[in-house]
């Protein structure tokens, strides 16, 4: 069976390439029995070499580190920040990725209460709202129906804007730009997309400051003041929308894709709706969505599986290949709804785990619920090989996928 992707194999980094719902052969092939492997002249590392881990323990091993394996300095656009080797992009100054501790045990000690499941549920009715429009504009539509275009994608956003505080009327145009530069497109492009981006959020955070409304910015202002610095706020918001949209819209159209394939175990979902939190958790670690967390710099010599990591060595962890090793759980490559749960690593793992998780699998539980609800004979309109994967984006998803019912 042929699978489409949108790109040459061959310009596709190694680690994120995929073959429909799992990790490419070439790269099992590359890395087969060895969970530690060395890439040379990786471009997501300017062409540096990097350390390539995929085994479950040891990412779990370099994600839990921060002593030893730094997020701090970073691919892209650079700009010293204190010392002669220490750098970060422009359009991610203050994000909480871009922060070893003391100072991100500072910032995500005030937002971690924001994200409570106690909290976070406080958006439900607004997200169960959000859904309920986007199907009832495919249902008056008709079929068939682009469930990326209509469905899977135009969810997120607006759930995120809900949550930082964007009002209604400036959404469309800053979830336009939001996406412009997550684009895959030339650097000039997305450069003046993320300057547009991150104007907006300096206003913003400005008019908050001045009026601190019941969103999530009007919250962090209110309850803590100069504590955070407009930069930070502006990073924070950054992170939450371009950790957010992709990995969401992918799981959401991904996962309706591995449920629409796998007849068998849509069936036990339909058949006991109460294991729809349960059949989420096996989702995203079968899918697992993110490539891989941000490139890890090793502060000092150290042994992972059997290779030595040198200082200043860049590190890049996959995380689908993590969640499909068997020593997470037997029969890893086998989508399963009712497998126990697992310490899987879609989320990530140490003091960098998405602080967003809780709100993600509210999401996707309502959103697969209604979806499965409204068209109960929801079907591809396509050959399942026909349907395209995009993989040069933040997260794995579907490009494209008409469906019917």
């Amino acid at each position: 069976m042929a699978h489409h992707t949108n790109h040459d194999t061959a310009a596709v980094p190694l680690h994120i390439r995929r073959t429909h719902f799992d990790p490419a052969d070439d790269l099992r092939r590359l890395t087969a029995g060895q969970p530690v492997t060395r890439i040379d002249g990786d471009p997501q590392a300017d062409g540096r070499p990097v350390w390539l881990v995929t085994g479950y323990h040891e990412v779990r091993q370099v994600l839990g580190d921060h002593t030893r394996f730094s997020t701090r300095r970073r691919f892209g656009t650079r700009t010293p920040v204190g010392g002669d080797d220490e750098w970060r992009p422009d359009e991610a100054i203050g994000q909480l990725m871009d922060y070893d501790p003391p100072e991100h045990t500072r910032l995500r000690k005030m937002l971690v209460a924001e994200f409570t499941h106690r909290r976070t549920r406080r958006l439900e009715p607004r997200i169960e709202a959000i859904v309920d429009e986007r199907l009832d504009a495919m249902e008056r539509m008709g079929p068939p129906a682009d469930l990326v275009q209509h469905f899977a994608d135009p969810v997120p956003g607006p759930v995120l804007c809900e949550l930082i505080g964007v009002p209604r009327d400036d959404r469309a145009d800053f979830l336009r730009r939001c996406h412009a530069h997550l684009a895959t497109l030339g650097r000039q492009e997305r450069a003046a997309a993320g300057t547009a981006f991150t104007r907006y959020l300096t206003a913003l955070i400005a008019r908050t400051r001045k009026d601190p409304d019941g969103g999530f910015l009007g919250m962090l202002v209110r309850d803590y003041g100069d504590e955070f610095t407009d930069k930070e706020l502006r990073g924070i918001c950054v992170l939450l929308m371009l950790a957010g949209l992709d990995n969401i819209s992918g799981m959401i159209g991904l996962g309706a894709l591995a449920l629409l394939e796998h007849p068998d175990q849509l069936e036990r979902l339909r058949a006991d709706p109460s294991a729809t939190d349960r059949a989420i958790d096996e989702l995203l670690r079968y899918l697992s969505v993110p490539h891989a967390p941000t490139p890890r710099t090793a502060l000092e010599d150290v042994r992972v599986g059997s290779r030595l990591v040198r200082a200043g060595e860049t590190v890049v962890c996959s995380i689908p290949m993590a969640n499909r090793d068997p020593a997470l759980t037997a029969e890893p490559d086998r989508l399963d709804l009712t497998r126990e749960p697992v310490a899987h690593v879609a989320f990530g793992h140490g003091i960098h785990h998405c602080l967003g998780a809780a709100l993600a699998r509210l999401e996707l539980r309502i959103a697969f619920t209604a979806l499965l609800n409204r068209f109960p004979r929801l079907r591809l309109d396509i050959p399942a090989e026909d349907v395209p994967f995009r993989v040069l984006s933040t997260a794995y998803g579907v490009q494209r996928m008409p469906v019917t019912w």
